[in-house]
């Protein structure tokens, strides 16, 4: 048998040591700092960044595996530090000053970034939008979502150009002239992740904070894969769900959970992005169903002990629920819709 890579097994000792045994405090409370730390010391948040970085690279299946054992442990923790991955690959893919400046401490985790990009996904609508100023780029308009405020160093911000380009920058997670943040969004899940909503009315930044421009269909072709993927936290928070049964109920849940999963990490490592697009999607939807049959299973099996918001089955149903709608677009919305409504018969 394969030895484990090394990520994998820090991010087992990390869920097993701190992450899991504080789970439903930290649903109550909020992500603590330490925790981040304890991330960051690890090596994992730099688990997908370049070696040449003081990343580590490493493979799909290990990053995908981390990402599992996180949030099984304690899905706001996996949260909030999963919006750092993809400032990491958008600067190490990236030219100028911004890389130089940020993907070392990003890679290292000594900084830890947000995203604030998912707004792009409601086109033709645009929600924020960029025009030029003063030799440098201007944001307008509001970002619905952000996850980690208080807690993230610094931020990728997105917006639409007039001339129909995603536009991607970097910005400081605080607030400035031009940035307001509400108040923390009080969500039925991930509450703790410390998500809130941004209002852009000017904020400046100079050009050399720009790390990406491409015309946005180029971009939302990009991204389409990636949204009709089955997500690993899905598989993790189903497994730490099946701990919770008897294996009489466990084992046809593991079984089919098994399944799906095999499939859907082959087609993640097909070596053409956008082929199997439908498939993707059927196998995201199917991890939906193991989900949520894993979860209500052991609230069932729980009894009246899992209405505490103290009880685990209870804080595992209601991440399962987040997970459901995390990253959702019309097109995997319908695909879900669907395959719940075929359940009627």
């Amino acid at each position: 048998m394969t030895a484990p890579h090394p990520l994998v097994t820090r991010a087992r000792r990390l869920a097993d040591e701190l992450l899991a045994p504080h789970a439903e405090r930290v649903d109550q409370e909020g992500v603590p700092v330490s925790h981040l730390m304890a991330i960051g010391r690890s090596g994992l948040l730099g688990v997908n960044a370049p070696q040449e970085y003081g990343g580590s690279a490493a493979p799909a299946a290990a990053v995908r595996e981390t990402a599992e054992i996180l949030a099984g442990a304690c899905c706001s923790t996996w949260f909030v530090q999963t919006q750092h991955h993809t400032p990491v690959l958008t600067l190490a893919r990236s030219e100028g000053p911004a890389r130089e400046r940020l993907l070392g401490p990003l890679a290292r985790g000594e900084l830890l970034s947000g995203v604030a990009y998912a707004h792009l996904r409601a086109h033709p609508r645009i929600p924020v939008r960029v025009t030029r100023e003063r030799g440098g780029r201007r944001f307008d308009g509001t970002v619905p979502w952000y996850t980690g405020w208080g807690l993230n160093d610094v931020m990728l911000l997105a917006g639409v150009t007039d001339s129909g380009e995603a536009l991607f920058a970097f910005t400081e997670a605080r607030e400035q002239p031009g940035l307001r943040a509400s108040e923390p969004l009080r969500l039925a899940a991930l509450t703790a992740a410390r998500t809130v909503s941004l209002e852009l009315d000017g904020l400046w930044l100079p050009e050399e904070a720009v790390v990406l421009r491409t015309p946005y269909e180029r971009w939302a072709a990009a991204d389409r894969p990636k949204t009709v993927a089955a997500n690993p936290a899905v598989f993790g928070v189903t497994e730490t769900a099946l701990t919770l049964l008897d294996e009489g109920t466990a084992a046809p849940l593991r079984h089919r959970l098994d399944e799906v999963r095999r499939r859907a990490y082959a087609l993640a490592d097909h070596p053409v992005p956008h082929e199997h697009l439908e498939e993707k999607l059927a196998l995201r939807t199917a991890a939906y169903e193991v989900l949520l049959a894993a979860t209500t299973a052991a609230v069932v099996a729980g009894g009246g002990r899992s209405m505490l918001l103290t009880n685990r089955a209870q804080r595992l149903a209601r991440e399962a629920l987040f997970l459901m709608v995390q990253g959702q677009t019309s097109p995997s919305r319908t695909a879900h819709l669907t395959a719940l409504a075929a359940l009627a018969g």
